[in-house]
């Protein structure tokens, strides 16, 4: 029951040792002052950043869509007159 009772003391201190850490990395970030809060901030900024220039990249994507998709029924029509064309070159000749 002792080494179970000192067991269970050192396991409690170790946890208490344990949240103030987390406390104090908690703290860190808030502190806008320290090296990790610049980095997390630095990350959140980058990540941002890409997340709007993805936004931009996807809606240039849709408009090439669009305009390759009109390039397409172009190239359709421009088929079938220049087949019709040809039709009447041989009749003619």
């Amino acid at each position: 029951v002792a080494a179970l009772q000192d067991e269970k003391n050192s396991l409690m201190s170790e946890n208490e040792i344990m949240n103030d850490r987390l406390e104090q990395l908690d703290d860190s970030l808030d502190d806008p002052n320290t090296m990790v809060a610049k980095k997390y901030f630095n990350a959140q900024l980058q990540l941002e950043q890409l997340q709007e220039e993805n936004f931009r990249l996807e809606a240039a994507k849709d408009d090439y869509r669009v305009h390759c998709e009109d390039l397409e029924k172009q190239l359709i029509e421009l088929q079938h007159r220049n087949n019709e064309l040809t039709s009447l070159a041989e009749e003619s000749r």
